[in-house]
């Protein structure tokens, strides 16, 4: 075929939770539809995120905790592509690894999800002193400032593990987990509450699929960046140059929103202190209206914090990439890297 795959099995790597392997299914389903002549094969692996359970994420201190395995084994071919959440992957990818594809975002708010015998609650009706579960400090830092009544403790493990230590003990009032992944899992019907960004800012990236590919492997980037959506891949291009110009990792409570309406991209960004008592907040704005140009030519592989989009408008990726950089800028000029820089002590 004209991209040089056919008769050939493309490999897809993915984690082996249960939402992992839906999210893959669900991108290889796309792909199976847009090249019905290609055969795609699934190979599952266990990350080192996914063996480490006893311990903090942020405590860990590894920057791809789940994604390390799944790229050894893109680096030696023995997959083609691997799809992540988003989330997971951080702002500086190892040499030789580009995004080629970040697929349409699921709703990327964090959703509670409430022990049954507090059904129907929101977390403001929640007795004082109530348990909440959370592995993220982003999640706890802002929730500890807006419901001070209320306890936050670390909870580990896929969101099955989450769900059975929610409704079989009496650990928890309640989680907090990624509306998107509770949508993908079918477990719609457990979010008790929705953190819209006024309550709780999401992740960088939360709620968007990444297909991570070998930079130089053109005819495998060729045939992924179709799955491209191209308002997701400027919010999150916007979100991850905030979140890298801020070294923010795992270990830091850093926050976004954002938000694409009338060709205008408006991010909103945010640090916080561990326990959300200190914390510096702006929005910012800028137009990516910007015609698609035919750029071949030596720059056509150009990525935006590790994404590689050619078929979203070069000038409109730069557009997004500068308001994340002029956003982080703009906190830093305040004193975000006082707060980042206790709450990274605080943690160690």
């Amino acid at each position: 075929g004209e991209n040089g795959v056919e008769g050939r099995a493309i490999r897809v790597g993915t984690r082996r939770s249960q939402l992992a392997r839906i999210q893959t299914d669900s991108v290889v389903m796309v792909l199976r539809e847009l090249y019905p002549d290609l055969h795609f094969e699934i190979v599952a692996m266990s990350t080192t995120g996914d063996k480490i359970l006893d311990t903090a994420l942020s405590k860990i201190g590894e920057k791809s905790l789940f994604t390390k395995e799944l790229e050894n084994a893109l680096e030696k071919n023995e997959v083609d592509l691997v799809v992540h959440s988003l989330k997971d992957l951080p702002t500086s990818l190892p040499p030789g690894f580009t995004i080629g594809a970040v697929c349409k975002r699921e709703n990327p708010l964090d959703a509670v999800v409430f022990h049954p015998k507090n059904c129907g609650k929101t977390l403001s009706l929640l007795p004082e002193k109530s348990v909440i579960g959370t592995s993220s400090l982003r999640r706890a830092a802002q929730l500890k400032k807006k419901f001070p009544q209320l306890q936050f403790r670390d909870i580990r493990g896929n969101l099955n593990t989450r769900l059975k230590k929610l409704d079989e003990k009496e650990d928890f009032s309640a989680i907090i987990l990624a509306a998107a992944g509770l949508k993908r899992m079918g477990w719609e019907h457990r979010i008790g509450q929705l953190l819209d960004p006024e309550d709780c800012l999401y992740a960088v990236g939360q709620g968007a699929l990444a297909v991570e590919v070998r930079a130089k492997d053109q005819e495998i980037l060729n045939m992924v960046s179709a799955l491209h959506d191209a308002d997701t891949v400027l919010c999150c291009i916007a979100e991850r140059a905030f979140m890298k110009r801020l070294e923010g990792g795992c270990s830091v409570p850093v926050a976004v929103s954002t938000l694409l309406k009338d060709d205008q991209l408006y991010l909103t960004g945010a640090v916080y202190s561990l326990d959300g008592s200190d914390s510096l907040k702006e929005t910012m704005q800028t137009s990516v209206n910007y015609p698609h140009q035919n750029e071949d030519g030596p720059n056509d592989d150009v990525q935006h914090v590790g994404i590689t989009a050619k078929n979203v408008p070069s000038q409109a990726q730069e557009a997004a990439e500068n308001l994340g950089v002029e956003l982080a800028n703009l906190l830093l000029s305040k004193g975000a890297k006082h707060i980042l820089s206790v709450a990274r002590q605080l943690n160690d």
